[in-house]
Order: structure tokens, then sequence, then C-alpha cells
């Protein structure tokens, strides 16, 4: 199914693009792309983690694949600012295509960390879970003001890892100079996690009505 939906993003994009004869919104298939990587390294760490320990260098590196490459499911969001530049007879269908990756890449991220929140319930506490998770969400809602504003991505931090470094750290430096830095944080943080708890909710709300039915 997600296969299906992401499909059916690619063609409205291709279907706007030959109406249009434009492939300004070609943008929205690369960040699609990225936002199935997560949910691929999510899904690799869960098979690795039946053979390794998470200790194991193979299953540390699929980790941190996976944090690396999870912001771009959620950076999506941030493509709505492009209708500002939309023509007003394409407005609609612009929406409704910018929605439709949106919404894809918010499935496969969350897919993907609820996929690790399960195996990490499995090996800690409740409480120290939650706070990793709300740890995560908070780096990638740091990283999507990154990506948006100064313009870094993942692959930068192979590349030009100094260039990032000095970027962050004269935000935390300079804190009162870049406010911007830190609404932008905590705003993409609160509707990242609170719909991951909903999610979360709903989750266990159906295993319960399943194991009553049992």
């Amino acid at each position: 199914m997600l296969l299906f939906t992401s499909s059916i993003s690619v063609l409205l994009f291709i279907i706007r693009a030959f109406n249009q004869q434009s492939i300004d919104y070609w943008y929205l298939n690369w960040n699609l792309f990225l936002a199935w990587l997560p949910l691929i390294f999510a899904w690799q760490l869960v098979i690795g983690l039946k053979k390794w320990p998470w200790s194991g260098w193979q299953n540390v590196v699929l980790s941190l694949l996976w944090l690396g490459f999870l912001p771009n499911s959620f950076y999506i969001i941030t493509d709505f600012i492009h209708l500002q530049h939309t023509l007003n007879a394409t407005l609609l269908f612009d929406v409704v295509l910018l929605l439709s990756f949106t919404l894809n890449g918010l499935i496969l991220g969350y897919m993907s960390v609820y996929l690790v929140h399960l195996q990490l319930s499995k090996r800690f506490q409740k409480s120290y879970v939650q706070a990793m998770i709300a740890t995560v969400f908070l780096l990638c809602s740091f990283a999507i003001y990154l990506g948006r504003y100064l313009r870094w991505n993942t692959w930068d931090v192979l590349i030009n890892p100094a260039g990032i470094l000095f970027d962050v750290s004269d935000r935390f430096i300079n804190p009162g100079a870049h406010g911007q830095t830190f609404t932008t944080t905590a705003l993409f943080f609160v509707f990242i996690s609170t719909f991951y708890i909903t999610i979360c909710q709903f989750m266990n709300a159906l295993k319960y009505s399943q194991s009553r039915k049992k």
C-alpha cells in the first residue's frame, strides 16, 4: 500500500508536468525517495537485531543511517512554502499534489520510528524509551530548520561536517541572535511528536480491542 500511495503521488506529478509543460515540483520525487530510506533502514535494523546485538557494528551503522535520513521524511512538510509561487489556475491541484507527497512522507517516517520504538521497548524501560523517541523528534525538528533555512542536507554531514558544526555551534553560543532557530525547532517538535503520540494511542487501542476479542 505504501508503494501504491507513493506511486499515486508520482503520477500526480507526471500529470502536472505534462499539463503545465513544467517540472517545477521535480524535487518532491527526490524528497519522497529520501523519505523511503529511513523505513528501509529501520526494517533492516529489525532484521539485524535478530542476528546481532544492538551494539554490533552492523546495527550501529543501520541506526545511524536511520537517524541521519529520518528528518527527510518530515522535511516534506516545508515544501508547502513553494505554493506562494504557484499560479492561481493550478493552485488547487498543487495543494493536492503537495499534500499527497507530505502524507506519504509522514507515514513513512512514523512507520520507521514505530519499528524502532518497538525494538527499544523490548530492551529498555518505558520512561527511557519515551525520552529517546522525544530526543529523536527534537533532532529531526532541528534538522528540518537546518535544511529549510540554512540549506544543509544529510549528505553534508559527510561532505562538510565543519560547516554544519560551525552553524550549529553559533546558534547555541549566540542564541539571542537566532531566535528563529528555536521557534522553528519547537514548532516542528510539537507538530511531529503530537501526531506520533496520537498514532501510538491508536495502535494501543487497536491492540487492546483485538486482545479482548480473543
